[in-house]
């Protein structure tokens, strides 16, 4: 059997400080009890699952009941007479999981499987059974918590026991919200295990589920969990923390003061709002006793603000700015950037005249919802297809049946579940997926790139911190391996370039088709997917690795005519003038002129960054002008993909422009890219722009700049 119990009040975490105070929503924990210590004889079946009805007709107050009873008549049954290792009838168990539930606004399917998601495991029903009483949708849930179920805490045991609790989530979310409801319940009641197992449990709780717990939204299990936990592996600072809020207890909370300033501040301003005071959960607590060190009264909780419209929230914000002194770098939209579990708000903190920073969370009553519930929150994310199926057998046209054994695809599956169910299967061996599982895990926070060349999807979805390696490899898979630079925002840049949220990328392929990664790539690679790849790629080729530092280049440098010989002409009689290499500025630019060592006058192009450096050394500035005549001397650099005839193609392009060779230097190949400096005479510098887009005509060139 999956779960592990013990009398509730008899276990060692059972702290009443760890019960949620002042909530908006029922205490799970207390209803949980009531419903568990309440008769179980089959004459009282109906008072049995009360608890569940009514939680479940809150949020669904047309839902069909009958179906639970049955469910709960066909769970109390099978289980009769197994019992938990607390000596409770197995049957609390089911009843909890699916009261938790209940209390989220999960629909009613997921709460018929919840109450059976043990009955195939641990009894003699089968999915069948399941299937012909209840259907197909509660027959696949049932299946795919079933697949989950049998967990050895063992450490070899675990990655294949969440390899297949992620393939069985990607299939169904609802499957992972029954199995967090699932480890929530066990958490509460661990004090049977020896310290030892509830620690090997708690760290698994910890390094998977309360990320995915995250990741899916349902922010009422993740915290309390995240006291279960903490309770068990830190002791020292669970005692700690709850001493600090003990004393907080017997002070004076300024807390509901600051709240009905609020109130009053929203009603002069005619805005509809509910504004409560949110005590912080334990973890909470520690975590900002440890970045403010001693805490005052406004730290042990938050102020919620509750508003019919999207509108009403950022009303709201306005109206605290203007009447309290914000806080501003404690400002954050995640209304407009919704975080990638579905969470949305507006975060502030405002101070009182009285010295005290209260936060302050703004949010409209659908988004409260979303984010304590998350993923349960949605409902059944099939309806749509159920219903059009139902459509096509009533006009009689020929529908596919859901088969407990058949994969789907979740149509609100997020985009960071679909990364992790695509590399999973390329995953090396058990300890590579664990590792990176925990990893790609611990990455709170998701941004988005766009892709350049147009094509579907138009948007690459990237844990925050990823770079253009990472991109490539989730645009291309394999065949990233011949990825030899990005252009990012416009502009060339190296592979190992971080990406911001929102950035547009183009990623540039060799021609050549066996050309594979460098091994430092593995230092710029953050998803597991591109990890994983160039991994496997190196361990395949170890007699082909890149080198991971490229050769050192030519030093670049452009020597303009000296005196009156050029076209450039500096205000200072006699004095040799050079055109700056770093800049290589020609008419009409404007440039800018310094006396440099030897009296000589170098000309750099006024945005250059080397004209700041000259001032702040004090460097003699002088006036420089172009000359009337219209030719000029200018280096550029040419960006190519390496293949025979190149330089020659170039150099035709650049005589057909009418524009001589002066010097051209060809460096080594580095990871199939080439790079040429040309020093030019043009008769003309109007015609830089013509002679720079014929360089970039060139087959294999993909950028031409100037030095």
């Amino acid at each position: 059997m999956s779960a592990e119990a013990t009398n509730p009040e008899a276990r060692p975490d059972a702290r009443p400080e760890l019960r949620r105070r002042g909530r908006t929503r029922l205490d799970l924990r207390r209803l949980g009890r009531a419903a568990l210590l309440g008769p179980t004889s089959r004459d009282r079946l109906p008072d049995a699952i009360g608890h569940v009805a009514e939680a479940h007709r809150a949020h669904h107050p047309d839902a069909d009941l009958s179906i639970l009873h049955r469910a709960y008549v066909l769970a109390e049954s099978s289980h009769r007479g197994q019992m938990r290792k607390s000596g409770e009838p197995y049957i609390t168990h089911p009843l909890a999981v699916t009261l938790i539930l209940a209390e989220l606004g999960a629909e009613t399917t997921t709460l018929t499987a919840s109450l059976l998601h043990d009955t195939v495991e641990d009894t003699e029903v089968t999915l069948d059974q399941v299937r012909a009483e209840f259907g197909d949708e509660v027959c696949f849930i049932v299946d795919g918590v079933t697949k989950v179920e049998k967990i050895d805490y063992g450490a070899a045991a675990e990655p294949e026991t969440f390899r297949k609790m992620l393939v069985a989530t990607g299939n169904d979310v609802r499957v992972m919200s029954i199995k967090l409801a699932d480890r929530l319940h066990n958490m509460r009641t661990l004090g049977v295990m020896r310290p030892e197992k509830q620690a090997r449990i708690a760290k698994v709780t910890r390094d998977v589920l309360i990320p995915l717990a995250e990741r899916l939204g349902v922010q009422a299990l993740k915290t309390e969990l995240e006291d279960l936990v903490f309770a068990i592996l830190h002791p020292e600072e669970y005692e700690h923390t709850r001493a600090l809020i003990a004393a907080h207890a017997g002070e004076r909370d300024p807390l509901p003061a600051i709240a009905d300033s609020v109130k009053a501040v929203l009603r002069d301003a005619g805005i509809a709002a509910e504004v409560q005071v949110r005590p912080r959960h334990f973890v909470s607590v520690h975590r900002i006793a440890l970045k403010r060190g001693e805490l005052r009264g406004s730290d042990f909780g938050r102020i919620l603000v509750l508003v019919g419209e999207n509108a009403d929230c950022y009303a709201v914000l306005g109206e605290l700015h203007t009447c309290f002194t914000p806080v501003v770098s404690e400002f954050k939209d995640f209304i407009a950037a919704p975080k990638f579990n579905l969470y949305q708000s507006l975060h502030t903190a405002v101070a009182t005249p009285e010295g005290f920073v209260a936060e302050v969370i703004v949010r409209t009553r659908q988004m409260h919802r979303v984010a304590e519930a998350g993923v349960v929150a949605l409902g059944n994310p099939y309806a749509h297809a159920a219903a059009e199926a139902a459509a096509a057998a009533e006009s009689g046209s020929p529908a596919d049946t859901a088969d407990c054994d058949e994969e789907r695809v979740d149509p609100t599956r997020p985009g960071w579940l679909s990364r992790l169910l695509d590399w999973q299967q390329s995953a090396p061996d058990p300890d590579t997926f664990w590792s990176v599982l925990r990893a790609e895990l611990a990455q709170d926070r998701e941004i988005t790139v766009f892709r350049a060349d147009g094509g579907a999807p138009g948007t690459i979805s990237l844990p925050a911190g990823a770079s253009c390696i990472d991109a490539a490899y989730a645009q291309y898979g394999e065949a990233a391996h011949g990825c030899i630079g990005a252009r990012v925002n416009g502009r060339l840049t190296s592979l190992a370039s971080r990406l911001s949220d929102g950035d547009t990328v183009q990623l540039l392929l060799a021609q050549d088709a066996s050309s594979g990664p460098a091994a430092d790539w593995l230092e710029h690679a953050r998803t597991p997917a591109a990890r994983i790849a160039i991994s496997s790629w190196l361990q395949a080729h170890p007699d082909s690795v890149k080198p991971t530092t490229a050769p050192a280049r030519a030093p670049l440098s452009v020597v303009g005519a000296r005196g009156g010989g050029g076209n450039a002409v500096a205000d200072l009689p006699d004095a040799t003038v050079r055109l700056a290499g770093c800049c290589t500025p020609v008419p009409p630019d404007a440039v800018a002129g310094f006396v440099v060592r030897g009296g000589a006058v170098t000309v750099h192009r006024i945005h250059c960054a080397a004209v700041a450096q000259m001032r702040a050394l004090g460097r003699t500035s002088v006036a420089v002008h172009w000359r009337a005549t219209a030719d000029c001397r200018v280096t550029l650099l040419a960006e190519s993909f390496g293949r025979p005839h190149l330089l020659a193609d170039l150099t035709e392009a650049i005589a057909r422009q009418g524009v001589e060779v002066v010097s051209a230097t060809v460096e080594p190949p580095v990871e199939q890219r080439v790079r040429h400096t040309y020093t030019l005479q043009l008769p003309d510098a109007t015609g830089l722009p013509a002679l720079m887009r014929a360089m970039r005509d060139v087959p294999g060139v993909y950028d031409v700049r100037r030095a």
